[in-house]
């Protein structure tokens, strides 16, 4: 069985483990004392509504993923009745779309050098077989034998303190307000701070976003130090309690030198206050502008230490082989995804609902 299938599989079988565990409690609540009864109880309703989360998650990566699974995916799916068997031709017009997807040369020239081999020791030549093999390719490059870690490095004490950094439009503004309303969601003291005092319309977009919310907001006048605002920040953070911060941060790439130093700076006010400094450097990118999204990243990482990446308007593009392109690329893990306009469509990346979110249909 391959890899897709078995991810087929773990989400199905957790709808009959549901049906399972219901049936099970109640038999046992017909033979036990109240009291276990009770605890039981609580025990299904825990479970249950983990099992409701995931499977809204899955369904937000399904609907997400639906331009991304209308384009790439109905492509792949017409290439395998295209052809009767697998030749040069097949992997010529299969290597075609996987760019066409953006999930990049590099990758696709690693990808398919993978496949013709495995088709060559496995003796496929019919493309229906060959579908699965292309699913578990994908994913198995973008684990590449990793432990992924997706998720944030919260302080053990103290406010964790999270810098955004992106060029201006890619919506790091927005990722900010919801990745705030999911971690007060979460019962999270949360503090917005706006230190891109440059750019018209930052500072009161964010602070928008933390009334909108009902998450604390901290800044200066427009054409302030970004660190003495970062600085003021932290410590209001520290002196209130605060669980984390969320700090934005100026866009401008075309000068990466002044950039750098800004950063630098921030980094530097940031580690006065904090043991070991920022816990997340995260950047943001816009997923429908493709491979010049990926170039960001290369140029971003040459200025500063990225700890991860969030890509929102995900759902925009048909071209979602981007999350794979730039793993492969600049090797940093994508740690949030957008998958919507609203509030609650900033996700935890998972590889397992992407890979199924994406393919769902092709197999």
């Amino acid at each position: 069985m391959g890899l897709f299938s078995k991810i087929k599989d773990m989400f199905k079988k957790e709808e009959q483990d549901e049906n399972i565990l219901n049936e099970s409690i109640e038999e046992e609540q017909k033979e036990d004392n109240n009291s276990l009864e009770t605890i039981e109880k609580s025990n299904k309703k825990n479970i249950k509504k983990k099992k409701d989360k995931t499977k809204e998650e899955v369904k937000i990566y399904e609907k997400g993923l639906t331009k991304s699974r209308e384009g790439f995916v109905s492509k792949l799916a017409n290439l395998t009745n295209k052809y009767a068997k697998v030749n040069e031709e097949y992997f010529e017009e299969l290597e075609e779309i996987l760019i066409m997807a953006d999930i990049g040369v590099n990758t696709v020239m690693e990808f398919m050098d993978r496949l013709r081999d495995r088709v060559k020791k496995e003796k496929i030549d019919d493309p229906e077989l060959l579908k699965e093999l292309i699913v578990d390719e994908l994913f198995i490059i973008y684990v590449n034998d990793e432990v992924l870690v997706n998720k944030i490095n919260y302080a053990e004490e103290g406010p964790t303190v999270i810098l955004f950094i992106g060029v201006n439009g890619v919506g790091k503004t927005t990722t900010i307000g919801k990745l705030a309303y999911n971690m007060k969601e979460e019962g999270k003291k949360v503090l917005l701070v706006g230190a891109d005092t440059f750019r018209a319309g930052a500072i009161e977009q964010l602070h928008e976003w933390g009334e909108k919310i009902g998450v604390d907001f901290y800044s200066k006048e427009e054409g302030s130090d970004p660190s003495s605002v970062v600085y003021d920040g932290v410590e209001k953070a520290k002196d209130g309690n605060y669980d984390v911060v969320l700090i934005d941060t100026a866009g401008r790439l075309q000068n990466k030198v002044n950039l750098m130093k800004e950063l630098e700076k921030m980094n530097k006010v940031i580690t006065s206050l904090i043991d070991g400094g920022a816990h997340e450097t995260l950047l943001v990118i816009d997923a429908t502008t493709g491979q010049n999204g990926i170039s960001q990243a290369k140029s971003f990482k040459e200025i500063t230490n990225i700890t991860g990446i969030v890509l929102t308007k995900l759902d925009g593009t048909a071209k979602g082989g981007i999350v794979l392109a730039i793993k492969e690329e600049v090797n940093l893990p994508v740690k949030y995804m957008g998958l919507g306009e609203a509030k609650e469509d900033l996700k935890v990346f998972d590889i397992e609902k992407y890979i199924y979110g994406l393919f769902k249909d092709f197999m």
